[in-house]
């Protein structure tokens, strides 16, 4: 009789621990988390997932698993999976689906973002955007692919590096002794220039400085200047626009006179052309006639009698009577 009470016992010790142990495997995998609210994903590389994978939220708590994974149906170059969380989870429209893991040598996890806080949630089973999965082996294949351009880098740098110790090579025979010692000197005849004529750099410093107080109201002048004729300007364009029409007059009556003076000295033109020849007979006369009127005057003037009688009068002799 005890030995079966103890067998009894034993069993129901077993029994226990079974159903605990279930309980705890259950509680691990969500299956008494009530209910879920799915949604689907879809990725060139799965990165290893499998159904029960965890999916958490923005790095941080787990808040669902992977239920499933096939490959696509419409595009066999993708795998979609299914994956289920927590109906409080605010799983919004713009979150991203990602492949991540917690360090190199943990296993790979489904994580969703936390996406924009005024985005609408997600509807359930709506498929979510998803970024794409980098693997080691992609990472190897882009390393390789650099290695090219990292050779090119590196035999360029090598380059330069020559370049740059042949310049600091140069420069070390520009900074030699002897070179050293002209820059010192040069530096100390400059330096003995400057204290030589330090007062008349003061003086021409404050020549600047009075200048540049006078430039001030000089420059105030200037637009108050500009001011005025600007004004001028415009009473003047104000004038013109009054009386525009007396100009447009006067302008008229100025393009018909020197119209009659274009036609009056045409007239004149062509009377020289044709009184041309008559002028220098008339001018040719007038000379001989100037002529005659000077010798008349010249006689005139040595023989005042010629005005009176045609000959000079007789020489009186002596004892001559007077007629």
């Amino acid at each position: 009789m005890e030995a079966k009470r103890e067998q009894a016992l034993v069993g129901l010790f077993v029994l226990i621990v079974a159903a605990a142990l279930l309980a705890t495997v259950f509680a691990l995998t969500g299956a008494f988390g009530g209910a879920r609210t799915t949604y689907r994903a879809y990725f060139k590389f799965a990165g290893g997932l499998e159904p029960g994978a965890e999916v958490r939220y923005a790095g941080g708590p787990k808040i669902g698993r992977v239920e499933g994974l096939r490959i696509d149906p419409q595009d066999p170059t993708r795998i979609e999976i299914t994956f289920s969380v927590q109906p409080q989870v605010p799983v919004k429209k713009d979150s991203k689906a990602k492949i991540m893991s917690l360090g190199p040598l943990s296993e790979n996890h489904l994580e969703l973002s936390a996406g924009s806080p005024g985005e609408a949630r997600a509807a359930a089973g709506a498929t979510l955007s998803s970024e794409p999965y980098l693997d080691f082996n992609a990472i190897t294949a882009q390393l390789n692919a650099l290695g090219p351009d990292a050779r090119k880098l590196i035999s360029t740098l090598n380059e330069r590096a020559t370049e740059l110790q042949v310049t600091v090579e140069r420069v070390n025979d520009l900074l030699n002794a002897q070179n050293r010692r002209s820059l010192s000197g040069s530096l100390a005849n400059a330096h003995a220039i400057l204290e030589e004529n330090r007062p008349k750099i003061k003086s021409t410093l404050g020549h600047l400085d009075t200048a540049s107080a006078k430039i001030g109201p000089l420059l105030d002048e200037l637009n108050k200047t500009i001011g005025q004729a600007d004004t001028a300007l415009k009473s003047i364009d104000a004038l013109i626009g009054e009386n525009r029409p007396d100009l447009h007059k006067s302008v008229a009556d100025l393009r018909d006179t020197l119209a009659s003076t274009s036609s009056l000295t045409a007239q004149l033109d062509r009377m020289l052309d044709v009184n041309a020849e008559n002028i220098d007979e008339l001018l040719e006369n007038m000379r001989h006639t100037t002529e005659n009127l000077k010798e008349f005057t010249d006689l005139i003037k040595s023989r005042p009698a010629a005005l009176l009688r045609s000959s000079g009068p007789r020489d009186r002799k002596p004892g001559g009577s007077k007629h």
